[in-house]
């Protein structure tokens, strides 16, 4: 485990309802790099939100270590608040004051806050200062925490589902706020759904389930777990050569490819189209993708964990 990482977790469990409970986190150890993006993803009832609560100090963990900025972040809390950025799913705003009252509340608990007129502009928020919280819609709300998280101008950033109910301009928007985030150091540790996203912005990632990382290091690698797919249309009836390393299945006059190395046998797919004078239509050829990685843990419960 490195000892220099700004997040770092080390066989962390949690628990709910005593001995007898459930453990909804399960000896999870993971590293997040100083000025890195890191993505926790996981399956529904993972253990995502239970960890990510523990990492950032909202919570204790029941058995293991936790260490935030070098600190125990839940029994050193002041130490760490003042240097972390935290936006959750649901931050339960006042109604009745309006974006600009809330945001000018909030820049007075932090010890460097930046002008809220920067951070309303940096989440998207310019020129709705004077609309109340309930008037916001639920994307809006969202931007509006955002800018709250980063108003300390934090070293550390956690973003639970941070384009959560945006529209895809407004989820490019977040994007580029990112991206401006990593570009000056800031360490964000964040949450999605969007397996895309995820894949987009992400350095590194580790896709929970069942309480246990399963899989771990960078989009590529885990994409890479899974195999490569091939497809094209035949000539219905044609028939089509078994290759070394690849499992064809043809149905109808669609044939379907999967293959651990896509560059060989797309070479001998060509070959063969070509000594046998065929022209294969809709032909397609890509690596598997973050998603089916995902899909594949979450459907059968198994995981492999990449080094990154």
């Amino acid at each position: 485990m490195d000892d220099s990482a700004v997040i770092r977790a080390e066989r962390l469990t949690r628990r709910y309802g005593g001995r007898t409970g459930f453990d909804a986190v399960r000896g999870v150890d993971l590293s997040v790099r100083r000025g890195e993006l890191f993505a926790l993803l996981g399956t529904n009832g993972a253990g995502k939100t239970s960890t990510l609560e523990v990492l950032e100090g909202l919570a204790a963990p029941t058995s293991g270590s936790v260490r935030l900025l070098g600190r125990d972040p839940f029994r050193e809390r002041r130490f760490v608040r003042s240097r972390v950025g935290i936006l959750l799913q649901d931050a339960g705003f006042p109604m009745d004051l309006t974006v600009g009252e809330t945001a000018t509340t909030w820049a007075r608990t932090v010890s460097r806050p930046r002008p809220v007129g920067d951070a309303l502009d940096q989440a998207g928020l310019t020129g709705r200062e004077r609309v109340r919280v309930r008037q916001l819609s639920g994307g809006e709300r969202k931007k509006l925490g955002l800018a709250l998280a980063i108003m300390g101008q934090p070293e550390v950033l956690f973003l639970d589902e941070p384009t959560a109910g945006l529209d895809p301009q407004s989820r490019r928007h977040v994007w580029h706020l990112i991206d401006r985030l990593l570009a000056t150091g800031t360490t964000i540790l964040l949450t999605t759904h969007y397996l895309a996203e995820a894949a987009e912005l992400a350095d590194r990632l580790a896709i929970l389930h069942r309480g246990r990382i399963v899989a771990l290091g960078t989009p590529t690698e885990i994409a890479a777990t899974r195999p490569a797919r091939i497809t094209f249309s035949l000539p219905t009836g044609t028939p089509f050569p078994e290759l070394a390393g690849a499992t064809v299945t043809v149905d109808g006059s669609q044939a379907v490819l999967t293959t651990e190395d896509l560059q060989q046998t797309l070479e001998s797919v060509l070959r063969w189209a070509g000594s046998e004078g065929l022209k294969l239509h809709d032909l397609t050829a890509r690596p598997a993708s973050l998603e089916e990685a995902f899909l594949a843990i979450a459907e059968s419960g198994d995981g492999q964990e990449v080094a990154a």
